[in-house]
Parts: C-alpha cells; structure tokens; sequence
C-alpha cells in the first residue's frame, strides 16, 4: 500500500472517529419537552417516567397535562419490564447433596443451629441412621444437637438475626409469632415486624406472607391493592407462589394473556398448580400447544433438578415429607 492510500486511510479513520464524537455530544444535549430549549443545564427530569427532561420545575409543571397520558404508557411498560423479566432462583442447592432444594416446604428443612436450609433427604437419611443406633440426631451440616425447648428455639432465631442478619430466622419468626408457635404469642403486627425485616434482607416469601396478611386481613384491614403489590415485589424476587398468585388475579379480571405469563413462569420454578391451570388454557383454547408444551417441559425440568434416591426414600417414610407433586 503506498504512503497515498495509507495517509488517506488514516484520514478516513479520523474523520469517523470525529462522527462518532460528535454524535456522542449531541446524545449529551438534552431538549426541554415543554419550551425546547436545548443544553446541558436541560435537566429535570420527569421522576415517573424518566424520559423527558425540562429546563425548569415551570415547565415541568407547564408541560404535565400534555405528557400525562405518555408518561403513564411508559410507566406501565416499565413496570411490565421489571415484572416479567426472568425473575432470580429461589431455589438454592443443597448445602449437602448439592441438589438444588424442591419449591415445597415440605422438601426442605431449616437448621437454627447453623442457619443452613437443608433438603429432607440428606436430614431425614442423617437422622435415621443415627436414632437406629440409639444415638440422638444432630445437625446434618454443622453436627449441632437440636434445640430442646421452645425458649431455646427462640434463643437461636434471635442470636441468627441480630448477629447473623439470617433473612429466613427472621421469616421464621415472624411466622410463629403469626401462629402462635414455640411459646410466641399470637401477634401479627410483631410477625409483620419480621417478615419485613426479612423481606429486606432478600427473602421473598416474607413479601408473599405480607401480602396475604392484606389480602386476608390479618392483622390489619382487607387492602387487596397492597396485597398486589406485595405479592410483585414477590414474584420479582423469584417466589413461585407469589407469581401464581399474581396470574389469579388477572384471570379475574379478565386479562389471560398476562395471566399465562405469570403462570408460565411460575412453573418454572416448581408450580404445579400453574401447570394445571395452563393445561386447562390449552383446552379452552387460551394458551397454544407450544405454551403447554414449553410448560411441560419447564416442569420437567424442574423435577430432573430436584430428584434424587433419598429424596424419594424420605417421602415414602412420611407423608409430609413430599418434596414435589406429580404433573396431574
């Protein structure tokens, strides 16, 4: 290539990153959505939607009946976005058997002693084997005894939750307190106290309880539009019970498209409830073949995950052991 074409070359590239310079300069101005006066000082924002900006509060306050019905779609879509984005696993691993642990409650059981959320297979094998032998069943991950009373319970919650920050004794706590359980008195304003604690620290399910607190009024009174929102910030989290719930309540009103997406998702993580309701949509002809198939084999998914030998072995032993449902 000759020292021409080189120099011409280098030339073409300049001038390209000169564009590209440019264009990023006039990105950086903004225009005021009421007067249209342009610069960087155009920095008011509108603070529901975030997509227009002003010079000033006057002409925010000046432009707001123009750009009400604008804003409104945007914030939908925004709020839809962040809804049904695929939402973070709940469902972490078994600190034993490295599963990852089943959707139900009955499948998974929770140690004071370490803090650990353990499957009932690895407590249940662990737990026989010693009892067999006359011994007394300890911890499964950190070989602590067990708790021996109802105020040793409670000391256990209480030291995870104020050393530890343990988002799950939180929730567990305000669930004795919300029944009444380990020598708690019933009390749902103090059971709110933690579900909220929790909540904030990560676990959605306590978003899920507060949500049925409202919706149910327990506790306080019936706010089904809290009750809504509560079970959101739930599902946004990853709760599949929240997410279920969140499709009965477009169903009710009549929007089945939004309701199969919660559903759909919802099956992603292990419900069956929400299984059987899409099998009903692909009979009534509310859902297509491929969304019952893409469910299906979501649920199967899930089973193949949580499956194992003694899993299986401990929900033989006892009913309320039950790690997962079957299909139909």
């Amino acid at each position: 290539m000759s020292t021409k074409d080189n120099t011409a070359e280098i030339d073409s590239v300049c001038d390209m990153l000169n564009n590209m310079s440019t264009a990023d300069n006039d990105d950086s101005i903004s225009r005021c959505a009421n007067c249209g006066k342009e610069g960087s000082d155009v920095t008011n924002t509108c603070n529901k939607c975030m997509s227009v900006k002003y010079c000033n509060a006057a002409c925010k306050k000046k432009h707001r009946h123009k750009h009400k019905k604008e804003c409104e779609r945007r914030v939908a879509e925004l709020h839809d976005e962040k809804l049904f984005k695929d939402p973070p696993s709940q469902d972490e691993d078994c600190p034993i058997c490295f599963l990852r642990l089943p959707h139900l409650g009955s499948g998974r059981v929770y140690m004071s002693c370490c803090g650990k959320m353990i499957c009932r297979g690895c407590r249940y094998v662990v737990t026989k084997r010693e009892t067999d032998v006359g011994l007394c069943p300890l911890c499964p991950f950190c070989r602590s005894p067990p708790p021996m009373s109802d105020a040793e319970m409670i000391k256990r919650y209480e030291k995870r939750i104020d050393i530890q920050n343990d988002a799950r004794a939180s929730y567990n706590m305000g669930c004795d307190f919300a029944r009444g359980e380990i020598g708690l008195p019933q009390n749902h304003a103090k059971a709110l106290k933690y579900w909220h604690q929790a909540a904030e620290l990560g676990d959605s399910k306590s978003y899920y309880n507060i949500a049925m607190a409202y919706y149910f009024g327990r506790g306080m009174e019936i706010d089904r539009k809290k009750a809504k929102y509560y079970y959101e910030l739930a599902a946004i989290g990853g709760d599949a019970d929240s997410r279920h719930n969140l499709g009965v309540f477009e169903e009710r009103d009549g929007n089945y498209h939004r309701a199969l997406k919660h559903y759909m998702i919802a099956v992603e993580t292990g419900d069956n409830d929400s299984l059987k309701i899409i099998q009903q949509y692909y009979m009534d002809g509310r859902a297509t073949k491929e969304d019952y198939a893409k469910a299906l084999r979501s649920y199967q998914d899930y089973l193949d995950e949580i499956r194992s030998d003694q899993r299986d072995e401990a929900a033989a032993a006892r009913d309320d052991y039950k790690y997962y449902e079957s299909a139909f």
